[in-house]
């Protein structure tokens, strides 16, 4: 842990009262404050409090004291957020609601009843275990909670097919940043009464108010699945192959791409090639899911989609064979420091018909950086991973990872794309917001939160202020998800 220099507590006062009111529940501890400084970015900051509330009316009562005394507040779940969303920039108090963590499955109405810290994956075991599935899954589903998936509307592979979290968000509970109680929406498959406010809370990363419980819909568990492996001669052959996949209505479940950049990294790590002869060729992982019958009639259709365009293809036997073809996506991540001991990890979204234009435009960013940048993601939804690896105290290479990085949003943005698609703006990528949105757009959030955080206190310094990530050094720590 670094050293911690003693800073004078702006808001000493609002934090004493409020350890009179909640005792135990607050820590001041320098290690609960170091804590509670970061998320996945390693961006630190250190607060002057850590609440562990225990019930709703200990979020109330934080949230009244610190509207009273301007405190901010950051509420945090697992900590694997890595555009900083998660990190306090402004101090105050973190509001920690990772304990908050009970899972309930109505197999009746396939629904999930589930508390804000409730980790992903087991709302998947707890889904499954009833016949049910819960599809979206983000990489860090191990560690990530549920709140936080809300947050930044988070993703994940199956996302093409299946949808992203908004998707299955039926109901919210929780707080207005004033600390009143409120409910959008209700366990039910229809809601139509009154604004959508439900909607508004999942993806504002944290800043219009406190979740606390929401309910998921769930989907039925597909019984069988099918993986195949494919390689090609390069990205822009691997995405003209996949635009004709989908052209035959073709939705995989999980459609995974990694550009050769990638594939050599994964290779190195591990050693081993992915295809014999066929080593550093970019690769397309599909797998399909649903019934017996239906995996049937849509696999010789994918077979002979890959023997017309794919350099080679394996298919797996079993589960087992499956698990296998995922280590080279698995390990890619994790590979990618060989080339740099920083990243600047860009979760962008690309339109399909534009696929082919922006491996193009990759290409030449690589080229006018002089940077590698390894690639992989979600073909099926165009959610791409850009890491652009540079070593962050040679000087040359950290400005050529700034200027590449907002050539990757401006070039994103002209190819009609996202500068995120599942991460969020958070701090990281603050400098690239007028480039999505005109500045009426920005107003009209700007004013939406000001209606609902009238003080704001809530998670403040994240979207709309400049914040650039490149300029700030990172913990040298290494998280759990790191490697996955």
């Amino acid at each position: 842990m670094p050293s911690l220099k003693a800073k004078p507590a702006p808001f000493a006062k609002a934090t004493a009262q409020l350890r009179r009111q909640l005792g135990a529940r607050v820590a001041t501890s320098t290690d609960a404050l170091f804590r509670a400084s970061f998320d996945g970015s390693k961006l630190s900051f250190l607060p002057e409090a850590v609440i562990s509330p225990k019930k709703n009316a200990d979020i109330s009562a934080v949230l009244a004291l610190a509207n009273k005394y301007r405190v901010p507040v950051t509420v945090r779940g697992g900590g694997t957020s890595l555009t900083g969303s998660g990190s306090p920039i402004r101090g105050g108090w973190v509001l920690d609601v990772s304990k908050w963590n009970k899972i309930s499955i109505d197999a009746e109405a396939g629904m999930a009843h589930v508390q804000a810290g409730a980790n992903v994956a087991a709302i998947h075991a707890a889904a499954e275990a009833t016949g049910w599935f819960y599809p979206a899954d983000p990489a860090s589903k191990q560690y990530c909670t549920i709140g936080g998936n809300i947050a930044c509307n988070a993703g994940g592979m199956h996302g093409g097919k299946y949808g992203v979290t908004r998707d299955f968000v039926l109901a919210l509970k929780g707080f207005l940043p004033t600390g009143e109680y409120v409910e959008w929406g209700r366990a039910t498959k229809k809601f139509s009464a009154g604004f959508n406010l439900r909607d508004l809370w999942i993806g504002s990363e944290g800043m219009l108010g406190v979740v606390t419980e929401a309910v998921l819909k769930l989907v039925p568990l597909p019984p069988a699945r099918w993986t195949l492996l494919t390689a090609f001669a390069d990205e822009v052959t691997a995405f003209k192959a996949i635009r004709a996949l989908f052209a035959q209505r073709v939705q995989p479940a999980i459609c995974e791409f990694l550009d050769r950049h990638a594939v050599q990294c994964a290779e190195a790590k591990t050693g081993q090639t992915v295809f014999q002869g066929q080593a550093g060729r970019p690769v397309i992982l599909i797998e399909l899911a649903g019934t017996a019958n239906e995996l049937a009639d849509l696999k010789p259709a994918v077979l002979a989609w890959a023997t017309q365009y794919a350099a080679a293809h394996r298919e797996a036997a079993n589960r087992a064979e499956a698990e296998e073809l995922w280590t080279v996506r698995r390990k890619c991540s994790s590979a990618m420091f060989a080339l740099g001991d920083s990243k600047l990890n860009e979760d962008i979204v690309v339109p399909l018909k534009n696929y082919e234009k922006f491996a193009v435009f990759l290409d030449k960013l690589r080229k006018s950086s002089r940077l590698p940048i390894p690639t992989f993601g979600h073909l099926a939804d165009g959610n791409l991973h850009v890491n652009i690896m540079y070593h962050r105290e040679n000087r040359a290479e950290y400005l050529r990872a700034e200027k590449a990085v907002g050539q990757l949003m401006a070039g994103v943005v002209k190819l009609g794309g996202a500068i995120s698609g599942e991460h969020g703006i958070g701090l990281a990528k603050t400098p690239f917001l007028a480039l999505q949105h005109s500045p009426a757009q920005i107003k009209a959030m700007r004013a939406v939160k000001q209606a609902l955080d009238p003080n704001g206190i809530l998670n403040p310094g994240k979207m709309f202020t400049l914040f650039k990530v490149w300029e700030h050094p990172r913990l040298k720590i290494e998280l759990p998800w790191d490697h996955k």
